[in-house]
């Protein structure tokens, strides 16, 4: 999840929350912390009355999705020897020491959602549960219909470490009314991007838009869209870093001359999210990596007049972007886990209602949300599902799944100040890719 918009208003940023959640736990290695904050009222066991608690992060819409959501878990009527739940609304703020703390108390819920690579990291600690036996169920109850490729990210060698909800994907948005008044084509390799991007610039237009502020993760994301785009990443397959190759220093190189070009705004490196939805809002953008949910930000007059492309080829005819599951966690606290499968096999069954009632801008990632008419009728959804998803990575991208130390990679110091120095320009492919290498392999010893 991240900016994004609906009817009801602009939403929280997770994605920008990140950076400061992870900085100020150190962005070091998941550890425990007994001292760091909670939220009050909370606790994986279960209260008088036979329930259990469900954490929720604040997503899409923000208020709108926490009304939606609660409304929905409300309607759960457990049957047989199952618990019920009690819906807890959880921020983003300091979401880092809130789970750590919890887990380092055991007052963790039965169930939450929560960030993408976190259940990756519990997993190893025995902090949550394997989701092995609730895929089971999905199964027998023939509702496993997650997208492609989607479910297989959540494997470890511990089980499943989590399921899937949503898909927060990185596609390449363009505004027509711009590439138009340029004399510009939609791209469809890096070659036409620059050639493109570099008509855009004479306009005094940006051509690759990016937030690069210690306040936001955009440009981090897009940075390791581009190093997937061309068969890169930051990691080997192993999951050690792996970031001084061939590969990512020729994205180095391509970004670099977005630079020198003036395809990029300068002014990126200290940039804010609200900034860069202004530029957008303003028309100061041509083309940009962004959520799938980019249009909603825009006044709805210009909504029609923003589109996202079809997927670009890198140098070597490569296709590929970034994504970030979002799941649903099971913890070991709960004090029924079959009332916990129990209840995540309904609510899968529920979510629909959040893209029927608009308060989500991600991407759903099961077959039968992306086949609804709210879905199909819009094509900038539909060719995101089609097109970008099935190509689409973590930043873990040349491992086989998601790992552990990812959690203390996405948004942390290291890779925000890699991206300012992009923006800045003056260092070579191969001394940014080195210092990135570096910082990583102090995060994830």
């Amino acid at each position: 999840m991240g900016p994004g918009s609906s009817p009801l208003g602009r939403p929280v940023s997770r994605r920008s929350l990140l950076l400061g959640s992870l900085a100020s736990a150190g962005a070091a290695t998941f550890g425990f912390s007994a001292c760091s904050p909670q939220v009050p009222g909370t606790s994986g066991a279960a209260p008088a009355g036979g329930t259990m608690t469900f954490w929720d992060m604040v997503w899409g819409s923000g208020a709108a999705y926490t009304a939606s959501a609660k409304q929905a878990v409300s309607a759960y009527a457990p049957s047989g020897d199952s618990l019920g739940v009690t819906y807890q609304s959880v921020p983003w703020s300091n979401w880092y020491q809130t789970f750590t703390s919890a887990a380092a108390s055991r007052t963790t819920p039965a169930v939450s959602s929560g960030a993408a690579f976190l259940p990756f990291s519990f997993i190893e600690q025995g902090v949550v549960a394997p989701a092995d036996d609730l895929v089971k169920l999905l199964d027998t109850n023939k509702t496993n219909d997650f997208l492609p490729g989607i479910l297989d990210q959540m494997k470890t060698s511990q089980g499943y470490a989590a399921v899937p909800w949503s898909l927060d994907l990185r596609v390449l948005w363009t505004r027509t009314s711009l590439l138009e008044k340029a004399g510009a084509d939609v791209p469809t390799d890096w070659d036409s991007f620059i050639a493109t991007g570099t008509k855009l610039a004479k306009i005094g237009v940006t051509g690759l838009a990016l937030a690069a502020g210690s306040t936001t993760t955009d440009a981090q994301h897009t940075v390791s869209a581009l190093m997937i785009n061309n068969g890169g990443g930051m990691f080997a397959p192993d999951g050690t870093p792996d970031c001084v190759t061939d590969r990512n220093i020729e994205t180095m190189d391509f970004l670099r001359e977005c630079v020198a070009k003036g395809i990029i705004d300068p002014n990126a490196a200290s940039y804010t999210s609200d900034n860069l939805t202004g530029d957008w809002v303003k028309g100061r953008v041509g083309m940009g990596w962004a959520q799938t949910g980019l249009d909603k930000t825009l006044p709805e007059a210009d909504q029609s007049d923003v589109e996202v492309a079809s997927p670009i080829a890198g140098p070597h005819g490569d296709k590929g972007t970034v994504y970030y599951i979002n799941p649903l966690m099971m913890f070991t606290t709960t004090p029924s886990q079959a009332s916990s499968e129990a209840f995540l096999a309904w609510y899968l069954d529920q979510i629909h209602t959040f893209w029927t009632e608009g308060v989500t801008t991600d991407l759903p990632v099961k077959q039968s949300i992306a086949q609804l008419p709210v879905i199909q009728q819009n094509k900038n959804l539909v060719r995101s599902i089609d097109e970008w998803q099935p190509i689409g990575k973590t930043i873990g991208a040349q491992a086989p799944a998601a790992f552990a130390s990812l959690n203390a990679v996405d948004g942390g110091a290291a890779s925000a100040g890699f991206v300012q120095q992009i923006v800045a320009g003056k260092t070579d492919s191969r001394a940014l890719l080195e210092t990135l290498q570096a910082g990583l392999e102090k995060v994830t010893k």
